[in-house]
């Protein structure tokens, strides 16, 4: 059963307001609770190690898969592996998502090993929040680790958000891009307090006419610290675009390390990136209108990471 704390959390980071609509697997304190399959959407129990594998058949449209994982204990470390199949022809959305409600002092923690293929002229749609609450002590942590395959005339759209409330982050994505396939990647991160993330992304552009464009946007503020490495490596004629972009506030610290390699004479690959404050004049512009700073300043940001 769900209790109330369930329940905000699920709204949290998958937007589910009683029981979804679709396949789903909801995961709690290292155990399934409850799950639903259908026709053409199968969800297994792996048998070798935690975690489930989401096999949609070839040629499945307009079909959604909910995944979120819930902690609600102290001291627990949980570590999952899942593995998406998705068939050729195919074109769903994915839901997943972590949050953590820690009440004590000792950590939280999941750990998730996330695997993606996408099969040939597949078209996937794949979003993950992250999210921390709880007034214990004891820290939040989430560490992904995501390995995309993007097949033949594939393509992968996939955001990854840190909404608020997680200590402590090591986000690690590696992608291959196929003959004619496209990877989309936007993070959004939001730190405070003394919270720590860390961001790394290798995609490899294998494929002919292969292409990915990667996004970051994220806001630092008190005493908090970000680092990004995003890369894309050019293997053969291809189109790459890496572009981030940060707020900093206070106390905080921001390194952004975007890096290109070019290995083929027909790559093209471009990098871009930006850290700084809001300006003042925006901050201005909206107090006239009537809103406080703090609410003006809340603006801002809600629209710079949306």
């Amino acid at each position: 059963m769900l209790n109330n704390i369930d329940k905000h959390i699920l709204e949290m980071i998958a937007d589910i307001h009683g029981t979804p609509k679709g396949a789903y697997n909801i995961r709690k304190n290292g155990v399934g609770v409850d799950r639903s399959v259908t026709p053409n959407i199968e969800i297994r129990t792996k048998i070798d190690k935690p975690g489930i594998d989401i096999i949609v058949k070839p040629g499945t449209k307009g079909e959604s898969v909910h995944i979120p994982v819930i902690l609600t204990a102290e001291g627990l470390h949980d570590l999952v592996y899942n593995t998406f199949d998705i068939g050729a022809g195919a074109d769903v959305t994915i839901i997943a998502g972590c949050g953590i409600h820690n009440p004590g002092d000792k950590n939280a923690q999941h750990d998730g090993v996330h695997n993606f293929i996408i099969r040939k002229g597949a078209r996937m749609r794949y979003v993950e929040k992250h999210y921390g609450e709880g007034k214990g002590e004891g820290k939040r942590i989430l560490n992904p680790r995501t390995i995309v395959e993007v097949e033949e005339d594939g393509y992968a759209e996939m955001e990854l958000v840190q909404i608020s409330g997680v200590d402590n982050t090591l986000r690690e994505t590696e992608a291959f891009v196929h003959d004619n396939g496209h990877l989309y990647m936007v993070e959004r991160m939001l730190t405070d307090g003394d919270q720590f993330a860390e961001s790394r992304m290798t995609v490899e552009l294998i494929g002919l006419d292969a292409s990915t464009q990667i996004i970051s946007r994220s806001v630092a503020r008190d005493n908090s610290q970000q680092i990004f490495y995003p890369r894309v490596i050019g293997l053969n004629r291809c189109r790459g675009h890496v572009q981030c972009d940060s707020i900093i506030m206070q106390g905080a610290k921001v390194r952004s390390i975007p890096e290109i390699s070019a290995q083929h004479a027909d790559s093209q690959l471009v990098h871009e990136a930006a850290i700084g404050k809001i300006a003042g004049e925006q901050l201005i512009k909206l107090m006239t209108l009537g809103l406080s700073e703090k609410d003006a300043e809340d603006t801002i940001l809600e629209g710079f990471l949306n």
